[in-house]
């Protein structure tokens, strides 16, 4: 495993952050463990959560999952960077969300992270992340109920996670009026079929020193050879990379890039990561396998170095949206 720091921190994490979204709904408790194990067992030491995972009537149940493990002892939670995040209520589906129980107010973002604290079965979180931005709240509030955490010792970093980049902006210049570390990551959605990101988050996330965390760093499974497996009778396009594909010119840049990694004889999913891996002011893409086989082939992808055939091969094919502020500004 590769390890990096985490943007302008001190801390060092691994180049494969693992998702735990499924750990739950889909990955059963002891299934989730055995992951868990297996990452840890590869170096993986960047474990990413939120409260609201577990959804519906089982949101937290994630978190919970997480606490257990590290209750197993051996030294789990001491190797594990531990992210969470906060924004979402956590009531129940159909059940009315009382006042002051979602998204940032000093209030709620001091019960989440008591509740989160106590599902993890931990005293600290490692990263405290926002899930979203919240309108209502000034930053000013924000930072305020974070640096009481932090004095308290119960968190020790704050990442964002789908900011745009005035957002980011504008956390940190709030956050240095008042001498605190600020942002220190953002979590966005990115990857070779959604690079929208380049235009102004990635920049201001550099300019700021922020290390990039992608999610759906396969956009839903659509660049982990879904064609392919479709043809051979594998499992077949789900949910965002099924509606996706329902469109003709999409579908036709997708058969351009399986065709592409089949001439250079790359596994799609690999050459996804890879290709984040190598892309500027990326921390580590966030992957959330489902079995042993998945992870396995997500290691794989911190060794594998792309060819300047290759890498403009995949440009070609999905084309970014160029240097900001050029890209918008003519």
């Amino acid at each position: 495993m590769e390890y990096t720091q985490l943007g302008r921190t001190g801390l060092k994490v691994s180049r494969l952050v693992l998702g735990t979204m499924n750990f739950g709904p889909q990955t059963d408790e002891a299934g989730s463990h055995a992951l868990m194990d297996a990452a840890l067992d590869a170096g993986i030491n960047f474990f990413d959560t939120a409260n609201v995972y577990g959804f519906g009537e089982n949101k937290g149940r994630t978190e919970s999952i997480i606490g257990n493990w590290f209750a197993k002892g051996g030294e789990r939670r001491d190797k594990v960077v531990l992210a969470t995040k906060v924004y979402a209520n956590m009531a129940l589906d159909d059940s009315p969300v009382w006042p002051n129980h979602d998204k940032l107010s000093a209030v709620n973002i001091r019960r989440a992270v008591e509740a989160s604290l106590k599902r993890l079965r931990t005293d600290y979180i490692d990263l405290y992340q926002f899930h979203h931005i919240d309108r209502s709240t000034p930053f000013e509030e924000l930072w305020q109920a974070v640096d009481v955490l932090v004095q308290q010792g119960k968190i020790l970093y704050v990442g964002s996670s789908n900011f745009p980049g005035y957002k980011i902006a504008q956390a940190n210049e709030a956050a240095d009026r008042r001498g605190l570390l600020g942002l220190v990551s953002e979590q966005c959605l990115y990857n070779l079929s959604e690079r929208r990101a380049e235009m102004e988050v990635i920049p201001a996330a550099q300019d700021y020193g922020l290390g990039v965390i992608p999610w759906s760093p396969l956009h839903g499974g659509l660049l982990g050879g879904v064609l392919k497996k479709a043809a051979e009778g594998g499992r077949r396009a789900s949910g965002r990379a099924a509606d996706t594909l329902a469109d003709p010119a999409v579908r036709a840049q997708v058969q351009a890039y399986e065709d592409l990694l089949d001439k250079h004889g790359l596994e799609p999913g690999e050459t996804a990561l890879a290709w984040l891996l190598a892309r500027p002011g990326v921390t580590g893409p966030i992957v959330g396998p489902r079995t042993a086989g998945q992870l396995e082939s997500a290691l794989r992808a911190v060794e594998l170095k792309l060819s300047e055939d290759v890498l403009t091969g995949l440009d070609e094919i999905f084309p970014g949206p160029g240097p900001s502020p050029e890209a918008f500004a003519w």
